[in-house]
């Protein structure tokens, strides 16, 4: 029998705050909606794919009445992907909703991600298995998986499971590809005229699942809090030690909305911004001369020591090594029997040699061979190089190295640099969700029930005026399609959910742009200190830096 903390036993008890609209009887509850919308781009191409949800009027709740409350329904609902904090009470907010609703319904939860759907692997989710997991990290109330909902027989096994245990509606948590699978399950159900309904909540710590209507995807704001809190100790060790620069790689493979979060919160020396790399196309030695630019700085003012932030997608962002990556993972796919028989790395040299363009096959033979091994490792299930395995702060440290000794030899610098790598990821991926979080998911579990009252389907669970107290947030609901466009997935174009970016013209990134010379050249480390659950607003109720200069 597992034994509990303190602040375990705490946050189970923690009632979770709702935007106004939202408290009192779910009868009184509306659907409003607006006028019809239009995908980001190639509309005409996903009107004709998703001919029955496509061009869905945005859903806002107000004040009113709904007639199909206290209907007896059964729902299911899918934890995908990687875990986040706050997906316990995205099931608890559709729980308590649906309960409240009427107490004979049923919420079923499918186990190990999509294929519980597809296999037939559930369980019914009761009062004592809800109480639980409210309020804690992970997802081990019914487990994830990154299995994909995109084929038709895929969709007839899901449609089959609905049917044998009369659930009406699904609820899929999970990032970009996880709603884009949940549009299409939804387009199919309606096309079948099955009567089930699809909705989908917003899921990732990386934050790329946004835009002007989701404002924030859930667990980015506790997962940036706990990287912040180890920076912020690590700094305060480098500054204490003064003898060690350390390289500290973040989650973030596609976008590097944590690394600017985490500078925004503890004001690193160093913080590289992916996204900043690839528009000025710098190139790998650029970078190393940009870090070995602000050492030298620093150790001229007697700071032999400091702190850099580095997103974990940042090899493939820099030009010539995202193209070096994407002829490797061509020529690895096309010739994947041959390429399994070379098993030294001198041998998958020599052959790359010759497969390779004459550029790539320079910057390949240009890395340490560490890093060479680590791109040539097994592919991730798209036939990709898997970037979270190779160890970019590593490089960067072995490289900034090398170039000091260099200057060193020349008497261009008279200091010492004495590097640690560390990556923080699996750290904040599961962690206690702040009180942000908790309230955050738990309206949006709660939104994704009343959508499904109203019998809305391929949309997402929505609250926007985020940075406001809770009571004040809008929820409501936005079609999966309006967040749509065509992309090249496998050698085809296929329907996905734009992935969000650093905008570098962004109030955010232009805050960290303002304040980074100085940050560099001086120690203006802050501490953010660990997640508070208790204590004054300004300690315990704040959104992150992003939020805030979003909205401001």
């Amino acid at each position: 029998m597992n034994t509990l903390s303190p602040l375990q036993k705490a946050r189970y008890a923690y009632q979770p705050k709702l935007p106004a609209v939202l408290q009192g009887d779910i009868k009184n509850i509306s659907c409003e909606m607006g006028e019809p919308t239009e995908a980001i781009s190639h509309q005409a191409e996903l009107k004709g794919l998703f001919t029955k949800t496509y061009g869905n009027p945005i859903a806002r709740f107000v004040k009113g009445s709904n007639p199909r409350a206290g209907e007896k329904i059964n729902l299911g609902v899918i934890l995908s992907g990687g875990q986040a904090p706050g997906g316990h009470n995205v099931i608890a907010g559709i729980f308590d909703g649906l309960k409240k609703s009427n107490p004979e319904s049923k919420l079923y939860g499918f186990l190990g991600g999509p294929a519980g759907i597809m296999n037939e692997k559930l369980v019914e989710i009761d009062n004592a298995m809800m109480d639980a997991y409210r309020n804690t990290g992970g997802f081990d109330i019914i487990g994830s998986g990154r299995d994909k909902l995109e084929s038709e027989a895929q969709f007839e096994q899901s449609l089959a499971t609905c049917r044998k245990y009369g659930i009406s509606g699904v609820v899929i948590i999970g990032g970009d590809d996880s709603n884009t699978n949940g549009a299409v399950l939804a387009e199919y159900f309606a096309a079948q005229n099955s009567g089930i309904t699809v909705i989908g909540c917003p899921k990732t710590i990386d934050g790329d699942l946004k835009n002007e209507f989701i404002e924030t995807s859930f667990g980015f704001d506790t997962a940036t809090k706990t990287y912040s809190e180890l920076i912020g100790n690590i700094e305060k060790d480098a500054n204490s030690a003064k003898k060690y620069w350390h390289f500290i790689k973040l989650m973030g493979r596609s976008a590097s909305h944590i690394g600017l979060e985490c500078a925004l919160q503890t004001q690193p020396n160093i913080c590289i911004i992916s996204e900043e790399v690839e528009a000025r196309k710098m190139t790998l030695k650029q970078v190393v001369d940009q870090i070995v630019d602000v050492v030298v700085q620093r150790s001229a003012r007697g700071m032999n020591f400091g702190v850099a932030l580095i997103p974990e997608g940042l090899i493939e962002f820099i030009p010539e090594v995202g193209a070096l990556i994407s002829e490797l993972n061509d020529k690895m796919a096309q010739h994947a029997d041959y390429f399994s028989t070379l098993k030294t790395l001198e041998d998958q040299q020599e052959w790359l040699n010759q497969q390779l363009s004459r550029d790539s096959s320079y910057v390949f033979s240009a890395l340490p061979r560490s890093i060479q091994e680590q791109l040539l490792m097994d592919r991730d299930p798209h036939g990709n190089v898997q970037v979270s395995r190779i160890e970019t702060e590593k490089l960067l440290i072995e490289m900034v190295g090398q170039k000091l000794t260099q200057m060193k030899m020349e008497g261009d610098f008279k200091g010492s640099f004495s590097a640690l790598a560390h990556f923080f990821g699996y750290e904040g991926r599961c962690a206690f969700p702040s009180k942000f979080d908790s309230d955050y998911c738990y309206t949006l579990g709660y939104s994704a029930f009343i959508l499904m009252s109203h019998g809305l389907t391929g949309y997402i669970s929505n609250v926007v005026d985020l940075q406001n107290p809770a009571a004040q947030w809008v929820p409501g609901g936005c079609p999966l399609t309006m967040m749509m466009n065509m992309e090249r997935r496998h050698g085809s174009m296929k329907p996905v959910i734009k992935k969000a970016l650093v905008e570098l013209e962004g109030a955010p990134f232009k805050a960290f742009a303002a304040q980074r010379e100085v940050w560099a050249v001086e120690t203006a480390f802050t501490f953010p200190g660990a997640i508070q659950y208790y204590g004054p607003d300004e300690v315990c109720n704040q959104p992150t830096e992003t939020l805030k200069y979003e909205k401001a």
